[in-house]
């Protein structure tokens, strides 16, 4: 057998594992759909009828792939807990003891956790056509669409993977946890960073949620409250380049991080 597909076995295995808990205990995925639900009916009919568009446009299509992004961002402290939780049990140890690839660990939880974003993506936007969301793009464009929010998930999920293996200290999650907030709202996923001041703006366009939010937006057909500027000109290059920086610091990162651990 190659190293290949060795490593390939390994981490199926470790995929179905994390699946099968995920179906002995659902209710951490199925939190995550209902608070971003929750965040999606605050935003759209308590906040809504008082923000304006750039551009044009009405809120609720602007917030929807807002929502799907902020969602798929939150892949960084959901699976920095998995981690941390493992090696407080001695599961990540145990793991570290056996012949296997330093990647197919990691690597399998990535997997797991992308198959149930998936799931966490369709049941958001079934539930933004229910309440008048709709899809002005083809097909093929809103498939790439989500295809690159599971493309940001990708990059999150590696980055809360080191973070949990590499982040020792007591209260480690939790000041991450804090911290995903201002990067959320720091960005373009609730309003235009064109509304914002300038140097505020400046810094929410160079967000990478804020480049995945505007491109599955154009891709979706739905308006972007951008009229100029970064994320007007580049904004799909920008989806497609911020993730994969992070996958190139964090898997590496990550790897080394596993076989370090004690």
């Amino acid at each position: 057998m190659t190293a290949l597909s060795s490593t390939l076995r390994q981490t199926w295995v470790i995929t179905l594992r994390d699946l099968k808990h995920w179906q002995r205990e659902p209710w951490g995925p199925v939190f995550g759909i209902l608070f971003s639900i929750m965040m999606l009916l605050i935003f759209g009919y308590l906040f809504g009828g008082a923000i304006e568009m750039p551009g044009g446009g009405t809120y609720l299509p602007y917030l929807l792939p807002g929502v799907l992004a902020l969602t798929m961002m939150f892949g960084v402290d959901g699976i920095m807990a998995v981690v941390t939780e493992d090696t407080k049990r001695g599961v990540t140890n145990r793991f570290r003891s056996l012949p296997m690839s330093s990647v197919a660990v990691p690597l399998g939880r990535a997997v797991a956790d992308l198959g149930n974003s998936a799931v966490q993506l369709a049941v958001l936007m079934i539930g933004g056509l229910l309440i008048g969301w709709r899809i002005e793009g083809s097909f093929l464009e809103a498939a790439a669409a989500v295809g690159l929010l599971l493309w940001l998930r990708l990059a999150m999920l590696w980055l809360g993977i080191f973070l949990g293996l590499a982040l020792r200290m007591e209260g480690a999650l939790m000041m991450v946890q804090v911290l995903v907030w201002p990067l959320g709202f720091c960005s373009s996923l609730f309003v235009s960073p064109e509304t914002m001041p300038g140097w505020l703006g400046t810094l929410a366009a160079w967000n990478p949620v804020s480049a995945t939010a505007t491109a599955a937006r154009n891709l979706f057909g739905n308006p972007t409250g951008i009229t100029s500027g970064l994320l007007a000109d580049h904004a799909m290059l920008l989806a497609l380049a911020w993730p994969a920086v992070l996958l190139a610091i964090f898997v590496p990162l990550s790897m080394r991080a596993f076989r370090r651990r004690g």
